[in-house]
């Protein structure tokens, strides 16, 4: 494609050089520059990157978009008022529009975008479409998954991402659509299908984020700009004001009588070794009962979000019950297999408050005593190890304390603020240092009617060590830990 064709519809401030050049990769890091690709200036917030522009030259890239002048370009160059927006742009145009060639379904909002995006997808994937996935945790094309390392990818990351499930058959994708991501422009030019908003609470506000959360909301609120149908939660406070953003055809969900998508008669249940929630479902397409193997009335929430999004692409009840039914979200109250009368539960709940709401939640599912492994990251907050520490003691029956990711810092240091923070609660506790260790010595400990959570870590696949990283998933420990105790049940006896 040549660099007119990329850069048509661009507000272009002035140019140098043959614009008609052939442009076969886009760039935005210098050290990827090569021959025939065009070199993107973003000005970020750690680096500029006109202080590369000569360095992208030098490894022989096509063409430089910027949007402020650079003293020594040979190369032709196009100057712009904002290269963010036109690095959105002209990737959209190399991988031709690729939003454009499935259904893109969006969620925005501070908290149960995770959750939500899983849910779609199975549901969707229940109903016998071909879905791909974009998130926190992961990003899943088919059977391939791929560990993100940021929400929403950089614009031409997302579109290549896209471009590469159209090629692969995906005929929907489910992302989630992070405020950084609205702000910064790094789904312009993507068109959605559906965008739904989920919740705002007060987070993301800082100087490499939001001034304020005025601001934060505004950046949620593109979302509506971009999408055909706009999907709104409508028990959040801020409902008005977001309903008052969508131009186009809206949908509500939420446990309110007055939403579109609703539940009621929630009755907390247990079908298949799995806690959840089970409720009647009202919607514009059809009700009924519904279960979700997920446990609280926020899933619930997350649920009827799911929901609302795969009605509106056709899914229908069958679909919806058996998605939800087996939903398995990586590290947000993750059942594990234990072909036992226990249950273990991996989550990612990494403070006070998310333990707490936690613990609080699955007490209800627990005839016997609950029993949580935790840990405290280092470098950072020491507070955190105090109060959680308390807050497991306050709540869990029996709470095994353990490493998390250490860092720079003294794991038995860590572990020993921990102590500090659940000594006054009077609450029983075992410290076992090593993760994997912890997690086996909690499983075997189970009695029938126990259940076992595995808090912190959640989805994460590594433990960080001052002088190395390794692999380490909280779920496959567990799994193997579970598999040991078949193998010992079926051992045979020394003679």
């Amino acid at each position: 494609m040549t660099l007119t064709e990329l850069t048509n519809g661009l507000d272009i401030i002035e140019t140098s050089g043959d614009l008609s050049l052939e442009v076969d990769t886009i760039v935005y890091d210098s050290r990827k520059a090569r021959q025939g690709a065009l070199f993107v200036c973003i000005e970020g917030f750690v680096t500029d990157g006109h202080q590369y522009a000569l360095q992208a030259q030098r490894q022989a890239a096509a063409a430089v978009l910027l949007q402020k002048p650079v003293e020594g370009l040979t190369v032709p160059w196009i100057r712009v008022a904002d290269t963010r927006r036109a690095l959105a742009h002209v990737s959209d145009r190399f991988f031709n529009h690729p939003s454009g060639r499935m259904e893109l379904i969006g969620l925005t909002g501070t908290k149960g975008k995770t959750t939500s995006t899983y849910m779609t997808r199975t549901i969707l994937a229940a109903a016998g479409r071909r879905v791909g996935l974009i998130g926190t945790v992961a990003n899943i094309i088919g059977d391939h998954i791929t560990y993100a390392s940021r929400t929403t990818p950089e614009s031409y990351d997302l579109q290549a991402l896209l471009d590469d499930m159209v090629q692969q058959g995906m005929d929907s994708c489910v992302m989630e659509v992070s405020s950084q991501g609205l702000m910064l422009d790094r789904v312009y030019g993507c068109a959605y299908y559906t965008g739904a908003f989920t919740n705002l609470y007060h987070d993301h506000i800082g100087p490499r984020e939001h001034t304020d959360m005025e601001d934060y909301l505004n950046a949620k609120l593109k979302l509506f700009g971009l999408c055909r149908n706009a999907v709104i939660n409508r028990d959040i406070p801020q409902y008005a004001r977001v309903r008052q953003a969508v131009q186009g055809p809206c949908l509500t969900y939420g446990l309110s009588p007055d939403a579109d998508v609703r539940a009621d008669n929630l009755e907390k249940a247990v079908q298949d070794q799995r806690v959840g929630t089970r409720f009647n479902l009202i919607s514009p397409w059809y009700q009924g009962e519904v279960f979700v193997g997920m446990p609280g009335r926020f899933n619930v929430t997350n649920a009827l979000a799911a929901i609302a999004c795969a009605g509106l692409s056709g899914a229908s009840l069958d679909a919806v019950r058996a998605g939800l039914a087996t939903i398995a979200v990586p590290g947000r109250v993750q059942p594990i297999p234990t072909l036992r009368p226990f249950q273990v539960i991996v989550d990612y709940a990494h403070n006070a408050a998310s333990l707490e709401n936690l613990l609080e939640t699955l007490r209800d599912y627990v005839s016997g005593r609950l029993i949580v492994v935790f840990g405290n990251g280092g470098d950072r907050a020491r507070s955190r190890r105090f109060e959680m520490g308390e807050t497991a003691g306050r709540l869990a029956d029996l709470t095994v304390i353990t490493s998390d990711n250490p860092r720079t810092e003294d794991p038995a240091a860590i572990i020993r603020d921990i102590i500090t923070g659940i000594t006054p609660t009077g609450g029983r506790y075992e410290v076992v240092p090593d993760r994997a260790d912890a997690i086996c010595w909690a499983v075997r400990e189970a009695k029938p009617g126990d259940m076992v959570v595995i808090a912190g870590k959640g989805h994460e696949n590594y433990q960080i060590f001052k002088d190395r990283t390794i692999h380490f998933d909280d779920a496959e420990v567990a799994a193997a830990c579970l598999a040991a105790l078949e193998e010992d049940d079926h051992a045979e006896p020394d003679t």
